[in-house]
């Protein structure tokens, strides 16, 4: 395993950011344009939305993982919990711990802040990256439901 390092987006990653995020919606098959990018990269650059990203940087400090993350309320548990929307490894890099630094980090974030929960979902056929998320996490009940707009 090669060393993986985490830390908050900059304005420089714009560039390979936007490959990889670009990356993501095709492994997802949701269409997105260069406009809907540009619309994501400036919440993650404004610190009143509460979105914001991170990158995973290898060895040589090239990025090959993102991560987007927000915080939500939790009702019923009367707490504060951090979601993971989004959360991508350059192919060519996948079993470098990329992937499980970035959710280390979320982890750790989380405690430090006295989130109570971090809570992502993910396609039921995503097998590689469930393979590492039931590893580090308890895989829930719930059912996710949408209404299309």
């Amino acid at each position: 395993m090669s060393q993986v390092e985490v830390r908050n987006v900059e304005k420089g990653d714009r560039t390979k950011w936007g490959e990889l995020y670009g990356a993501y919606a095709r492994f997802y098959n949701s269409p997105q344009t260069d406009d809907m990018r540009d619309i994501v990269w400036a919440w993650l650059q404004d610190d009143a939305k509460s979105l914001f990203g991170l990158v995973a940087t290898d060895e040589r400090g090239e990025i090959v993982g993102i991560a987007h993350c927000r915080e939500f309320a939790r009702p019923l548990a009367a707490s504060t919990g951090l979601f993971l929307d989004d959360l991508f490894v350059d192919p060519k890099s996948r079993g470098s711990g990329a992937a499980e630094a970035l959710i280390a980090h979320l982890r750790k974030l989380a405690v430090d802040n006295n989130y109570s929960i971090v809570r992502w979902v993910t396609a039921d056929n995503n097998y590689r990256a469930r393979g590492l998320y039931d590893h580090v996490a308890r895989k829930t009940d719930w059912l996710t439901y949408d209404i299309q707009l």
